[in-house]
């Protein structure tokens, strides 16, 4: 059919292109249908992000500040005295009097840098600015995003390929099984909720008498897997009762007698992380005094440039942060087979 036997319909709608003939084509025009559906399509201006989380901000202190470094670094001190009088008990004739010693040495931690080149194309990010959103803001989301992803794996698990180790698995802390409950099983599925706050108690307990009986060697925190987590939110301590055993532990442990508020929540690295991959339980000081990591230069950008070649612009992100440093190995214990 010829072009030229077509003629366009004029309406209050989108132009129709009808043939001459008397035969219908719908729609014809270029883009006529499209223009139509981008007219009635809803459209949600809220960016669907990937589903994750980081759990480090919960669980461990971060110290700020020092600068672009190698390594930090901590001091340790212990006292003795000489001589065979250890009482220091003298009298009037006393010669043997004892002299105090301190023992002073320090502890070197190792620094990562970290860095990622954040790169907006000129003509994408026009692009998106039609539809109201900006590139380099999602890519900013995205670049902290990975950030806090790697201080996760730091924190937790350390880099075994820089010899370091996480709060979860570091081999200088004292490892223990869990007991046997009645059914002769360790795990807390099989247990009653007396024998999970007795696997509670023993790990505070054992983390207060290696640290002397000092009330701040005394565990606050305790991060069990999301199943064994779950399991003590939904279960109830018993038929007739409407408190949960999270509810139970929380109110009745030992650290609660002594003024400890305690913290007990899920982590998911800790599944499998026990030896022969039981689930593990972690129990420990919250507190920079005992344990912590540094943050020496916090998530930066530091250089920004155009590239004609490439019709983008540059960033240079840069951060420091270093290994876990457990400055007291006495008040942190690992409980496996939960």
């Amino acid at each position: 059919m010829n072009y030229k036997a077509y003629k366009l319909k004029q309406g209050k709608y989108p132009q129709t292109i009808v043939p001459t003939d008397g035969s219908m084509v719908l729609d014809a025009a270029p883009g006529g249908m499209a223009f139509l559906e981008g007219q009635l399509e809803k459209i949600d201006p809220k960016l669907r992000e990937p589903l994750s989380s980081t759990w480090w901000p919960r669980d461990i202190v971060a110290k700020t500040g020092g600068g672009f470094v190698e390594y930090t670094s901590s001091y340790d001190v212990s006292y003795a005295t000489s001589g065979s009088n250890e009482n220091g008990i003298i009298g009037g004739q006393t010669n043997d009097i004892p002299v105090m010693q301190a023992d002073i040495s320090k502890d070197l931690y190792k620094v990562f840098s970290w860095g990622h080149i954040l790169k907006v194309p000129f003509v994408d990010q026009q692009k998106l600015q039609k539809i109201g959103h900006n590139l380099e803001e999602i890519l900013n989301k995205g670049l902290k995003l990975t950030h806090d992803k790697t201080i996760d794996i730091n924190v937790y698990e350390g880099f075994a390929s820089y010899g370091t180790y996480g709060l979860i698995n570091n081999p200088n802390v004292t490892t223990i099984t869990a007991a046997e409950g009645a059914g002769s099983e360790t795990t807390w599925k099989d247990k009653t909720p007396d024998e999970i706050l007795t696997d509670i108690n023993d790990a505070i307990t054992a983390t207060w008498k290696a640290s002397e009986y000092d009330l701040s060697g005394m565990a606050n925190h305790i991060l069990i897997p999301p199943a064994q987590y779950g399991h003590i939110v939904k279960q109830k301590v018993s038929d007739d009762a409407s408190k949960s055993i999270l509810s139970y532990l929380l109110e009745n442990n030992i650290g609660k007698e002594q003024g400890i508020d305690l913290f007990i929540g899920p982590l998911p690295m800790l599944k499998g992380a026990g030896t022969g991959s039981t689930d593990r339980m972690i129990a420990y000081v919250n507190n920079e005094d005992k344990v912590r990591f540094s943050m020496t230069v916090p998530l930066s950008r530091t250089m920004v440039e155009q590239s004609v070649m490439q019709m983008s612009y540059l960033s240079a992100f840069v951060a420091q942060f270093g290994q876990v440093e457990f400055l007291y190995y006495q008040p942190v214990i690992y409980v496996d087979g939960i």
